[in-house]
């Protein structure tokens, strides 16, 4: 919010000269106060809602045809961690995409990094679990400085496609397995040795519900300092102009080469916490293909938005797991071939539903819900004059809401 163009002159003494106002810095303590109070229910509601999911657990509630069962079920437990560990990853790219504005095609490395890089440590060393993950973060700091440093030396679809071979070169070595780590096609087991008790089984499940959740809120809580700091901001300006960043004395690439090592640092601890909860590794993890998958989630909430990459995440991972119980489900066994053939195939469900929200929804879901409170404040409560609410000489409440 801007200052007021003018304030109350309050002279000590003699007169006071015209636009003399109020002691410097009032007009940005006072836009800094109006901030807060504007961002103040945002974190209320979001507080309350981490309380609300972190209960979940203690509950007995259930969503017909979107949960196997209730909340408090071992699968129920690991379909909504894996649903908080994949919107925790969608915020890591959102940080590339929405913030910085690049497009990568390999961000599935570092997350590969992390799932394979504690399941070789937790198998290879006596490590306990904690010490394990901060070698891992620290060997995904240093991978994604070293990848980030040379894909960065180019911009467009040529560093699309620099991260691509990278990652592809990755998923060769994880499937090859030279070095005897990685299990190869077959992937590798949790060794659960180093791994406290209350992370092992299934009757843990619950414990390990509650790690995704705090990774998902420590990923929004980084995420939200990255965008509102320094450098969120000039990564903004790269984003939108990179040339004039250059042109005012700034440095796109030192900025591009932050954020591009967090957003892959962030991805490797979310990898460490799906090992966890998939119990192990597998070649899946580190392909193109599930870096695409990531890319749709978040094109699918919205690029730009935190929240809509966590909706679009959430979603599609909900759509992706219970989709197959519908295709196979009796109801579709009974339709004409024409329609049963389509419907038995769960991705032609999930596709068709990416292209309905692109055609739809420009801007995602998070696009979507923005237009429509856009039109709830235009709209307003109607006075006897059939406007807004607002009284004599007032603004209406469309005009009145900065933009």
């Amino acid at each position: 919010m801007n200052a007021p163009d003018h304030l109350p002159a309050t002279p000590v003494t003699g007169t006071a000269s015209p636009g003399a106002g109020a002691p410097p810095g009032r007009g940005e303590d006072a836009g800094q106060v109006s901030a807060v109070r504007a961002a103040l229910p945002r974190a209320v509601g979001g507080g309350l809602a981490v309380i609300v999911l972190g209960c979940l657990p203690l509950l007995a509630l259930t969503i017909p045809g979107v949960l196997p069962g209730y909340t408090y079920e071992p699968g129920t437990l690991q379909l909504l961690g894996l649903c908080w560990l994949t919107a925790a990853l969608a915020l890591t790219y959102h940080l590339l995409l929405g913030v910085v504005g690049l497009l990568s095609f390999g961000h599935a490395l570092y997350f590969a990094a992390g799932v394979y890089g504690l399941a070789v440590v937790l198998e290879r060393t006596d490590i306990p679990l904690l010490p394990a993950a901060a070698v891992v973060l620290a060997g995904g700091v240093l991978l994604a400085g070293v990848i980030g440093a040379i894909s960065l030396r180019v911009t467009g679809i040529s560093f699309a496609m620099v991260t691509l071979a990278f990652a592809q070169a990755g998923n060769v070595l994880v499937r090859r397995d030279p070095a005897d780590l990685t299990g190869g096609e077959e992937g590798i087991a949790l060794a659960t040795g180093g791994v406290p008790d209350a992370f092992v089984g299934v009757v843990n499940t619950r414990n390990l519900y509650w790690v995704a959740l705090a990774v998902l809120v420590v990923t929004y809580l980084v995420a939200l300092w990255i965008e509102r700091s320094r450098a969120g901001h000039m990564a903004a300006a790269v984003r939108e102009n990179e040339t004039r960043v250059r042109i005012i004395g700034g440095r796109p690439y030192v900025v591009k080469l932050v954020v591009f090592v967090l957003a892959a640092t962030l991805a490797t601890m979310v990898g460490t916490a799906y090992l966890l909860l998939q119990s192990g590794a597998s070649p899946a993890v580190s392909t193109a293909d599930f870096t695409l998958t990531i890319l749709v989630m978040v094109v699918l909430g919205g690029v730009g938005s935190r929240w809509g990459a966590v909706v679009g995440a959430v979603l599609y991972t909900v759509l992706d797991q219970r989709l197959g119980e519908f295709a196979g489900s009796e109801a579709v066994a009974g339709l004409p071939a024409v329609l049963r053939v389509p419907l038995s195939e769960p991705m032609f469900l999930l596709g068709t539903c990416f292209i309905l929200v692109v055609m739809f929804l420009p801007g995602g879901i998070a696009g979507a819900a923005s237009r429509a409170v856009d039109r709830v404040r235009r709209r307003g409560p109607r006075g006897p004059g059939g406007q807004g609410s607002a009284g004599p000489g007032e603004r209406p409440v469309a005009e009145a809401v900065p933009s």
